[in-house]
């Protein structure tokens, strides 16, 4: 198949998933904790399971990209079927309204549709050009963010005419993980590439001997616990009447914690995405990171500092559009450095160290905010996203990733 043959198809099936990647997004970052908060009133430790569930999966990067390449499954086999069984799982939900069955069937679907981020990242290298790679990807994550925006307004709006209605919002996340499943069957691939070892973690070495590797993964755990810590406070401190948040001098509903969680931020992501992706082509990477740092700093102060209807509404803003800076960064950002059938492995030991802390960070925030207020908590977040970007400065003369490959490798590891 030619190149732009399997760019073309990609796109196509790409931009189909990312209507339903949406609905995910709106499931695991919103719709999934406000309804548990909400439907089944769970302990901290309940809470942080599903707030961290899609972390179990990144967790299990290495070891799933060990067994697919052990066993010569495609990319595009190995994604489909974690999604095929993400689907499962929230049809299980849906039908069975047990808070035990909820929090392990949420976990469980939550992390097999994470676990697919190495093999997308496989999949974009493969089939999108490296000079289109950001711009394209950027285009398929607009459509992803005005999904999760507009299903945010609609289930919110839901779940506030009354109780009861979030088994249909389970069965809508079933049918969008279906979807996936089977878009991802449609995309060209191939088998990843034989490497030496069995050891399903292997690829853990590649943080020892790549000096800029190893120095951004440190950076990014500390920037990304103090994340991992916020982002599922933000719908924890509006939908629990603990924390007493008004709007204008009322109580917040289901809808306008789904107003400043999930749309308010995607709309912004919706207009700034574009323009993240191609910086992203062109910016030096390390500069670009910084600069959504600043971002989210800014973001957090606003929202739970603030204690205003306006500061919740410039920091749900704030977040969005440092939001659509990281969905490409994140997403991508190892494309700069690795070689290219190491993708995958490279992506895996970074959704690996994701999956550490973000199955620590929601525990540990969940049980801080017994104690002390979320406003303290953002404040140490600030803290921790200053000291991981402490961290990538020393770097930015590596950023623009010019030297790609084998050979950035060989010379950063001397």
């Amino acid at each position: 198949m030619l190149d732009q043959d399997r760019t073309r198809i990609t796109y196509r099936y790409e931009r189909v998933r990312a209507l339903a990647a949406g609905v995910l997004e709106a499931a695991a970052v919103v719709f999934l904790l406000l309804i548990a908060v909400r439907e089944f009133n769970p302990g901290p430790l309940s809470k942080a399971l599903i707030a961290g569930g899609g972390s179990f999966g990144l967790l299990l990067a290495p070891w799933l990209v060990s067994h697919a390449r052990a066993v010569g499954w495609e990319s595009t086999q190995a994604a489909s079927r974690l999604s095929a069984l993400s689907a499962v799982c929230y049809l299980v939900i849906a039908f069975i309204p047990l808070l035990p069955v909820f929090v392990l069937g949420s976990v469980v679907a939550q992390m097999a549709s994470s676990s697919i981020v190495p093999f997308l990242t496989q999949i974009f290298h493969e089939n999108y050009p490296q000079d289109q790679r950001g711009r394209l990807y950027a285009r398929t994550v607009v459509i992803r963010i005005a999904a999760a925006a507009l299903f945010s307004y609609g289930a919110g709006w839901m779940l506030s005419s009354g109780s009861g209605r979030y088994q249909w919002l389970l069965l809508i996340f079933s049918l969008a993980a279906a979807l996936t499943s089977y878009c991802l069957s449609r995309c060209p691939s191939k088998s990843l590439a034989a490497t030496e070892g069995t050891h399903p973690f292997r690829a853990l070495r590649y943080a020892r001997e790549d000096r800029v590797f190893r120095q951004t993964l440190i950076a990014w755990m500390f920037l990304g616990f103090a994340m991992l810590m916020i982002s599922p406070m933000r719908v924890e401190y509006l939908a629990n009447p603990k924390y007493g948040v008004l709007w204008r001098g009322e109580a917040l509903t289901a809808g306008l914690v789904a107003l400043l969680t999930g749309v308010i931020p995607n709309i912004a992501r919706l207009f700034l995405n574009p323009l993240w992706g191609w910086l992203f082509d062109r910016m030096n990477f390390f500069i670009l990171r910084l600069s959504l740092n600043a971002g989210f700093m800014a973001g957090i102060i606003s929202f739970f500092v603030t204690g205003s209807s306006t500061g919740l509404v410039i920091g749900a803003i704030l977040w969005g559009i440092s939001s659509a800076g990281a969905d490409v960064a994140w997403s991508l950002w190892v494309t700069k450095f690795a070689p290219a059938e190491r993708v995958a492995d490279y992506m895996a030991v970074h959704t690996f160290f994701t999956g550490v802390r973000g199955v620590v960070a929601p525990i540990v925030a969940f049980y801080l905010v017994s104690g002390i207020q979320p406003a303290v908590l953002g404040c140490i977040c600030v803290g921790l996203i200053l000291i991981g970007s402490g961290f990538l400065i020393p770097e930015i003369k590596f950023g623009r990733g010019a030297r790609r490959g084998t050979a950035l490798v060989e010379e950063v590891s001397e």
